[in-house]
């Protein structure tokens, strides 16, 4: 079991990304605080946990909200006695961001209040209970567009996540004697509701899937996969590492259909 005895705190886990890893981290043996705004989604995943017979507990958290971070942050150690691993994932993609010329304030605010803000608060509330229990593991999750740019407009998106990458090499290295790991999983294009909308113009999504080596989308499966990876010992010296999952997108010039 590759979370024995660990305590993993994952916000976003009502659907997506969040839920897979809410559920291959109880299969490893975590106990896990599922964080989501949505309490129904939020009580699903626990209850998909309930039925492999893992164990976990529902809080409901809108981690752009200060009190709301640290009150996830104590439910967990009240409940569990402690954290270990701390997945900060919760983010938002706005249907309305797009060009810098376009893009309203409100959105943008949104947009960074949920992405940034949302790690910065996890983070900060935290870090103190990772200490307490003698280090651990946070992953943010940024996305590839934090290391090039997005084939369509997104500026406020791309903002908050290059903004999430930095942060995390900061935090990374301001705590790594502290036996605090910070890594930014980076993700490709995932199949998960979030980009549902945004991919229902075959245009559109005939866009992106061209710059995919792999000509396909990630499935949500398989970004949580290489979450656990950092979630585990076995990454016990990746630290401050821009952990990209993207099929290749990175590393292509171009890409034909």
């Amino acid at each position: 079991m590759r979370l024995h005895n660990k305590v993993a705190l994952i916000t976003g886990a009502g659907s997506g990304i969040g839920r897979e890893a809410a559920l291959l981290f109880a299969k490893e043996d975590a106990q896990v605080v599922v964080c989501d705004l949505n309490e129904n989604a939020g009580n699903e995943t626990v209850a998909l946990i309930d039925a492999i017979g893992g164990k976990a507990t529902f809080v409901r958290a809108d981690v752009s909200k200060a009190a709301d971070a640290k009150a996830m942050i104590e439910v967990a150690e009240a409940t569990y006695g402690k954290l270990n691993v701390l997945f900060n994932n919760a983010g938002i993609f706005h249907p309305a961001d797009g060009s810098v010329l376009d893009t309203e304030e409100d959105v943008w605010d949104l947009t960074m209040n949920v992405n940034l803000k949302g790690v910065f608060l996890g983070c900060k509330y935290g870090i103190p209970a990772l200490q307490r229990a003698g280090g651990g593991s946070i992953i943010n999750t940024a996305s590839f567009v934090a290391v090039v740019g997005a084939a369509t407009s997104q500026s406020a998106y791309t903002a908050s996540k290059g903004a999430v990458l930095s942060l995390t090499r900061e935090i990374a290295v301001e705590f790594a004697r502290q036996n605090i790991r910070v890594n930014a999983l980076c993700p490709g294009p995932v199949e998960t509701p979030l980009l549902a909308e945004l991919m229902s113009d075959p245009a559109r999504r005939q866009r992106r899937l061209v710059h995919i080596p792999p000509g396909r989308l990630a499935q949500a499966k398989e970004i949580a996969n290489a979450a656990l990876f950092l979630a585990s010992d076995e990454s016990s010296f990746v630290n401050g590492s821009t952990f990209l999952v993207d099929g290749g997108i990175t590393a292509a010039y171009v890409t034909a259909e």
